[in-house]
């Protein structure tokens, strides 16, 4: 993984700083046609885009940085599809089924860092096995869903806005629970296989590495063990 914020590749800055000026000036053009919510969106998203690039600078001692970059791209793609189309389409149109995809998406790249973040935190603890990892990636997309509802119905409250559909506001919350879930299910499938070396171009590798760290992990465990028989005969 991808450490070191000096070593991230052109193409990577390229992209994130061109997806940022986007944002940025959706936010200007809303502030100056009546939204000053969608200015303000604009500015909260733009802080987001940059919290790879926070840990990178100042969390040299912190499991964030793990996070590779590849990741980080693929939180930036969603928070600009999310605000300047989903968020413009929400409130200049009547268009109502973007959420489907905007929370589809959201679930499976949540379930899919989450993966990885449950390996990076326990990573000085050994091989974590995949029905930890996928359990908690699932349950990480669904905390991710929660909280953004909670954002919806926040914004509603505070500024006016429709965000929860307000004639069917249970429906469209609970709609866009079931679609989160369904995206995070496919997420938690799909980096699970990847992680574990069976789907992907490096499959073989990947099962070999698995194996060896099952191998540590077990012997540890073996001498843990033993340890403690020494103790008690004492």
């Amino acid at each position: 993984m991808q450490k070191n914020y000096g070593n991230l590749p052109k193409s990577y800055k390229i992209l994130w700083i061109t997806l940022r000026a986007i944002i940025i000036a959706w936010g200007i053009f809303g502030l100056f046609h009546g939204s000053v919510v969608e200015f303000l969106e604009a500015i909260f998203a733009v802080i987001f885009t940059h919290l790879w690039d926070f840990f990178q600078i100042f969390g040299t001692r912190s499991f964030i940085i793990e996070v590779s970059p590849e990741t980080a791209t693929g939180l930036n793609i969603f928070i600009f599809v999310a605000v300047c189309i989903g968020s413009t389409v929400n409130n200049r149109t009547d268009f109502e089924h973007i959420d489907i995809l905007t929370h589809f998406i959201a679930g499976l790249i949540s379930a899919y860092f989450g993966y990885d973040l449950v390996n990076i935190i326990f990573r000085k603890r050994g091989y974590l096995g995949p029905a930890v990892s996928s359990f908690f990636s699932i349950c990480y997309a669904q905390f991710i869903s929660v909280g953004w509802e909670i954002y919806e119905f926040s914004m509603d409250s505070i500024y006016g806005l429709n965000l929860q559909r307000r004639e069917t506001g249970v429906l469209d919350t609970m709609t866009d629970f079931c679609v989160c879930a369904a995206g995070s299910l496919i997420g938690m499938f799909w980096v699970s296989f990847l992680r574990n070396g069976i789907i992907g171009k490096n499959k073989q590798k990947i099962r070999e590495e698995n194996r060896k760290k099952e191998e540590i992990r077990l012997i540890k465990e073996r001498l843990y063990e033993e340890y403690l028989k020494g103790e008690n005969n004492v």
